[in-house]
């Protein structure tokens, strides 16, 4: 039995339930907030115009408030009676006016001791806002909650030498000088908003500024705002934001609806970027990129955030969240949303499908992980201690994940009826996830959808991945094929038992030498029209569906286009594989062949040994069956490059870890080197021509086309200096180095050190100082350069030695969460056969850092600790040092919620 004594003895956390939710008792119509800025001592006033709520039970107003100094409460003008109790300013007797009442309060706070970067801070001198999801309380004391929804009036008065850019949400009304060298802005939000959506910044900024006539004649001004140096790198933010606008007047009707948008870039941030409205603060590294200091990676991530953040506009500006426990309906929408909007800007239906592929590997590894482990939540959880830690794959991904299949069971069109309609019934206000499921059925009345939708709406409540067992069954003398599904999903923490999901399947059916068949699906009313492919619903424990006229054994393509989040099971055999491999019309679905070929190969292998010093590591897992397909995908002149990249790229260690109940992560990685030498080695010719054709790409552009090409180069450098390491030959790292000194852009230069860094290669060293001398006043390309270090294979155990020198070094900042992520993060979380050491080093390590950063900055502290989720799969000895680790943090006197609701989690 685990034992839970320093689990009990810690504070029982408070927790908050959906159940529970009640609507407020006061209504905030009107917020006029006036800021003198100063580091040290800010001054916050703050007039409200407040009315009790007549749907709900009188009792006393009840404000949130954190680290504020409270100076005076007014009320209609007079001194007010008010206490402080537990994080709240609590105020009876008022007025029972049905108009409301007037309240004012005048509040300090310390902007430059805020190291939570949440609520009001400084960075790097100047003045930033994060109220998302519960900082405005540490702004002036308010009903910090979402449902709570007022028009904001913001005055910020500053230095103007200090601060010359003074900006909040909204347009721009006055403006003017104040005595002793002070300035003034003040600018109003005609649209109601609740206050995590309120945002200020006020500093020394330029602005890349373009003006845009919109679809329905309205004219706008965008501006990209960054400190004084970086002008230069926010072309392509300007262009993604124009297209953006675009993208979404296009597609779903909807406009740009305030006099300007602004972007503004800071590099203290927790998050990647915030929508707040019409003032979107952005982390840097989604907003600064050119070819010099960006990669094709990063120019793609900023053309998303961008987008992301722009949709938020409507899906969770306009109509927001009822509770945070409804986070998923702002966050899940905008996924899809930005998700749709870059596989639209790919251009190619290849490009395309590599986007969709990129994203669903990202669920598997990461979002699955979180449905099989202690923090498994349903995409609307049914309770919290800390809502910063629901901000999750589960709400962002999977998320997305139930609208697009909203959007595969009503189709294009009525999807966008049933956005349509949701805007007609909901702009203004604060709802819930059913109302956005609603809004899409009621559009769609004769759909799949409106007929199940109370039990497809399980899919917001229940936690898990489901599982979907496949059986074919083909009948000669009748000429039918069946195919029997069966679904289940596991028990996750406080969800023992659940309900069969509703499961859309899109199928097809392919002769054995890989000809299309044309699908007959009986149904009660007879069979139905032939098509090449159909979208089967499961909803049931057990279904089966029969298609006529099927003169031989076909081989099934199931979950085309990955339209559900499930996981597959089908007994295929490699000669299936194979054939899907070369001939599936459905890129997801041939890409998905190799991958579970690839991956039970891996899986048996890692199944015939152990990684003890007396086993040594396969040196053959991959058969030559299996190289020869990949031979042939490296040859096909019709593939895309980046396609042919991410057919080549095996399953990562994290994922085949989540495959096993018993994990060994050297054993894992062990296996997986072998198998990637093993295709270096017997591919090198191919290797070598993909080289040839692919090096030069001209001049740089970040195109899908473009980047797909220097993606395969470099898979293909990758190769010959892995296989060089081997040999001994010169020639490859020699032509990486080279390709390191003379690259015209990051992309290939980074693809050349990494090369060479991962193959540790003696070039790697020399070529690194060269990097760290090139970039050193780069922070966002240092944080590469730490990244790429940190993640390095482990030589000879010294992976650990190198992250804690690295941590000494001058140019590493715990306090920078980039930074903390760019060496930490990378080596806890992308270098599992380092961090899982035999000696428990690299959990000790993990223990040291999560206490820092708990001091520090909680978040991010929370972020780290969700390394130790799976500790529980761990083989012996790591579980045991695991344990120990989290053990250690869980007894630390001053754990922040945040990061104690996942620790504790962890050790139930």
């Amino acid at each position: 039995m685990t034992d839970n004594t320093l689990i009990a003895a810690a504070v029982e956390p408070s927790v908050v339930r959906r159940q529970d939710y009640l609507p407020p008792a006061f209504w905030i119509d009107t917020v006029d907030l006036c800021f003198d800025l100063e580091p040290a001592k800010t001054r916050v006033l703050n007039k409200m115009r407040v009315r009790r709520n007549p749907a709900a039970p009188e009792q006393p107003l009840r404000l949130h408030g954190e680290a504020l100094n409270l100076a005076r409460v007014l009320v209609n003008g007079q001194g007010a009676s008010f206490k402080l109790e537990d994080g709240l300013l609590v105020l009876s007797n008022l007025p029972d006016d049905e108009a409301g009442f007037d309240l004012e309060i005048f509040t300090t706070c310390q902007p430059d001791k805020n190291t939570l970067l949440s609520g009001l801070f400084v960075s790097q001198g100047t003045f930033f806002t994060q109220c998302e999801a519960e900082g405005f309380r540490r702004i002036t004391y308010f009903l910090d909650r979402p449902d709570v929804m007022s028009v904001y009036t913001v005055t910020l008065r500053a230095d103007k030498a200090a601060y010359p850019v003074l900006l909040s949400n909204g347009n721009l009304v006055e403006q003017g000088e104040l005595e002793g060298g002070r300035h003034y802005a003040k600018w109003h939000d005609p649209f109601r908003k609740p206050s995590y959506l309120f945002a200020l910044v006020a500093g020394q900024l330029v602005a890349r500024e373009q003006h845009i006539k919109a679809r329905n004649g309205c004219e706008h001004l965008l501006q990209v705002y960054v400190r004084p140096g970086d002008l230069e790198k926010t072309e392509h933010a300007m262009q993604s934001l124009i297209a953006s606008i675009a993208w979404d007047e296009t597609r779903f009707g909807l406009h740009l609806d305030l006099e300007r948008f602004m972007i503004v870039a800071t590099s203290d941030f927790n998050m990647g970027a915030m929508e707040n409205k019409g003032l979107n603060i952005f982390n840097t590294k989604y907003v600064l990129a050119n070819q010099a200091t960006a990669t094709d990676t990063d120019f793609s991530n900023v053309e998303s955030v961008v987008g992301h953040e722009y949709f938020h506009n409507w899906t969770g500006n306009r109509i927001t969240c009822r509770d945070w426990f409804q986070l998923s309906l702002k966050e899940g929408l905008t996924v899809f949303r930005d998700q749709e909007f870059s596989m639209d800007m790919a251009g190619s239906d290849s490009a395309r499908a590599v986007k969709r592929i990129e994203d669903v590997r990202l669920l598997r590894t990461v979002q699955f992980a979180e449905d099989a482990g202690p923090m498994a939540h349903p995409v609307r959880p049914d309770s919290y201690q800390e809502i910063n830690n629901f901000y999750t794959v589960t709400i962002y991904e999977k998320g997305a994940e139930v609208v697009r299949m909203m959007h595969t069971l009503v189709g294009e069109a009525g999807f966008r009826k049933g956005v349509s309609l949701y805007f007609e019934r909901h702009d203004g206000q604060a709802v819930t996830c059913d109302d956005f499921a609603q809004a899409i059925a009621d559009a769609n009345p004769e759909s799949e959808l409106a007929r199940l939708l109370p039990q497809f709406k399980r899919w917001y409540s229940q936690a898990g991945t489901p599982h979907v067992y496949a059986v074919g069954q083909h009948d000669a003398a009748a000429q039918t094929y069946t195919l029997t599904f069966t679904q289940k999903i596991k028990p996750t923490p406080g969800q023992p038992d659940k309900q069969p999901a509703v499961i859309p399947l899109r199928v097809a059916l392919f002769s054995a030498s890989g000809q299309p068949l044309q699908l007959q699906l009986q149904s009660a009313e007879g069979i139905e029209p032939a098509a090449s492919e159909h979208t089967l619903v499961l909803h049931d424990s057990l279904q089966a569906f029969t298609f006529a006229n099927v003169p031989e054994a076909p081989i099934p393509s199931i979950l085309r286009g990955f339209s559900a989040p499930v996981v597959l099971h089908q007994n295929l055999g490699d000669e299936a594989l194979e054939v899907l491999l070369e001939h599936d019309s459905d890129p997801f679905n041939r890409w998905e062949a190799g991958q579970q070929w690839a991956q039970r190969l891996l899986l048996a292998a890692i199944g015939a040994g152990d990684a003890s010093a007396e086993a040594a590591p396969t040196p053959t897992v991959l058969p030559e069956r299996f190289i020869d397909a990949l031979r042939q995908v490296l040859r096909d002149p019709q593939l895309d490059a980046a396609f042919q990249d991410l057919m080549l790229t095996l399953p990562s260690e994290a994922y085949l870890a989540e495959q096993l109940d018993v994990v060994d992560p050297q054993r894992i990685h062990q296996v997986r080197q072998a198998a990637q030498r093993q295709l270096a080695r017997a591919l090198a010719p191919e290797w070598q021509a993909v080289w040839e054709a692919h090096q030069d790409t001209g001049a740089y552009r970040p195109d899908a086309q473009s980047a797909g090409r220097r993606a395969l180069a470099a898979k293909a450098l990758f190769m010959l200096c892995l296989l060089a390491a081997e040999t001994g030959d010169a020639v490859w790292p020699g032509k990486a180095y080279q390709r390191f000194k003379d690259a015209g852009n990051m992309t290939d230069r980074l693809n050349a050190l990494t090369a060479l860094v991962h193959a540790g290669h003696p070039l790697a060293e020399p070529a690194l100082t060269r990097f760290h001398q090139l970039f050193k006043n780069e922070a966002l390309v240092l944080d590469k350069w730490f990244q790429l270090q940190a993640s390095a294979p482990d030589a000879g155990g010294r992976g650990l030695h190198k992250v804690q020198q690295l941590m000494q070094h001058a140019d590493f900042n715990l306090k920078n969460p980039n930074r903390a992520r760019s060496l930490i993060f990378a080596f806890t979380n992308a270098n599992p056969a380092a961090f899982h050491r035999e000696d428990g080093a690299g959990y000790q390590f993990w223990a040291d850092q999560v206490i820092a950063l708990n001091a520090i900055n909680a978040q991010v502290a929370a972020r780290l600790a969700r390394a130790l989720d799976a500790w529980r799969k761990l083989d012996e000895p790591f579980r045991h040092h695991a344990e120990a680790a989290l053990r250690r943090v869980a007894a630390q006197d001053k754990l922040s919620k945040d990061v104690r609701e996942i620790i504790e989690k962890a050790l139930v």
